[in-house]
C-alpha cells in the first residue's frame, strides 16, 4: 500500500509531494493473464500463501475452458504439496511450467504488474483501505 514514485510533471518551482501513512496493512495478489488478454486475479490482505494458491486455482479451472497452462516462478506456495497435489488430480486440464530462478522478463503477469505500478497507481496514495480498494 506504500505508493510506487515515480517521475512526474509539475508547475516549475512547486515539487510534487505525496503524502502517505507508512503503516498500511499489507495487501498481496495472484494473478494470471490467459492468452487472450483476459486478467484473473485475487486480492486478499496479508500474503499469498498456499491456501490462496488453491483457491486460485480452483477459480481458474471453474472460469477458464479447456486446458490451462500455468507459468510459475519459484516462491515457496507454489511448491507446496498440497499445490503440487491438486495440479496432478487435475492433470487432465492442469499443466505447470516454472520460470528459471529470477527471471521475471519472461513471466507476462509482470508486465501487468508493472503497468498498474507504474502508470496505474502510479503515485496513488490513499487516505484510508477502503478508498484503496475502490480504486
Amino acid at each position: 500500500m506504500i505508493p510506487t514514485r515515480i517521475r512526474t510533471w509539475a508547475p516549475k518551482g512547486q515539487t510534487p509531494v505525496v503524502r502517505h501513512c507508512y503503516r498500511w496493512p499489507k495487501f498481496s495478489a495472484i494473478s494470471g493473464v490467459s492468452t487472450k488478454g483476459k486478467l484473473y486475479i485475487l486480492v486478499r490482505p496479508g500474503t499469498i500463501a498456499t491456501q490462496q494458491v488453491l483457491v486460485f486455482l480452483r477459480h481458474l479451472l471453474r472460469h477458464v475452458r479447456g486446458r490451462i497452462i500455468v507459468v510459475w516462478d519459484n516462491i515457496n506456495p507454489h511448491k507446496a504439496v498440497s499445490v503440487k497435489r491438486f495440479v496432478e488430480d487435475h492433470r487432465h486440464r492442469l499443466s505447470v511450467e516454472r520460470l528459471p530462478p529470477y527471471s521475471p522478463e519472461l513471466n507476462p503477469d509482470e508486465w501487468v504488474w508493472r503497468y498498474l505500478k507504474n502508470v496505474e497507481l502510479a503515485n496513488f496514495a490513499p487516505p484510508s483501505v477502503p478508498t484503496c480498494l475502490r480504486h
